[in-house]
């Protein structure tokens, strides 16, 4: 008789700041085996060291996959908190695409975020500037290009400060707290994916 196959794991993590996404670093810099004793799982898709949010952690090789596939443009919403607030001329820059590095960005939804005002300090605490005050936007991206929101933020002329990764695709950070993981049953994964519809 065929033993049973291993079950697959799934973990949603909310990576803090100043944290590589891999399980290992030579140089002994703080990365995801300091807070996910799990073996085996790998993460489906990564955030910088200095940005923070949700990573999806997993074993199955093919959901990593279709969620890294450009062709399934899982939308994935930002929240960034940018030197200076706004003025809807930005967002709206924003929405319809930014140019970076030559190449214009597609269309994101950017909206102003007050509810970014609510979460607690970063440790450490982002760069201050007395004169200049701060605002967060959400962004929800369908794409996945190199630093991008940093770059668009800029690109209309408000750098990031803070980033966190709010939701990826159905997966939503809620409210796990920084360094903190959650682990979620592969039914509710398949239920996910399946009534899941991607922006078109």
């Amino acid at each position: 008789m065929a033993a049973s196959p291993t079950p697959r794991r799934y973990l949603l993590f909310n990576k803090p700041y100043g944290v590589l996404c891999q399980f290992t670093d030579p140089e002994g810099r703080p990365c995801l085996k300091d807070f996910v004793d799990v073996p085996g799982v790998y993460a489906a898709g990564r955030l910088d060291w200095d940005s923070e949010g949700l990573l999806l952690l997993t074993d199955d090789g093919d959901l990593i996959h279709s969620l890294a596939a450009p062709v399934s443009k899982l939308p994935k919403t930002y929240w960034a908190q940018v030197e200076d607030r706004p003025e809807e001329s930005s967002l709206a820059m924003l929405r319809k695409g930014v140019m970076i590095q030559g190449r214009k960005t597609l269309p994101a939804g950017a909206e102003l975020c007050p509810e970014g005002d609510s979460l607690p300090p970063r440790d450490p605490p982002i760069r201050y500037r007395k004169e200049i005050p701060t605002a967060w936007i959400a962004l929800t991206l369908i794409e996945g290009r190199n630093r991008q929101v940093r770059k668009m933020t800029a690109a209309v002329g408000h750098p990031t400060l803070r980033l966190m990764r709010r939701s990826i695709g159905p997966f939503t950070l809620d409210d796990l707290a920084p360094g903190a993981w959650r682990e979620i049953p592969a039914r509710e994964i398949q239920r996910k994916m399946s009534t899941f519809s991607p922006r078109s």
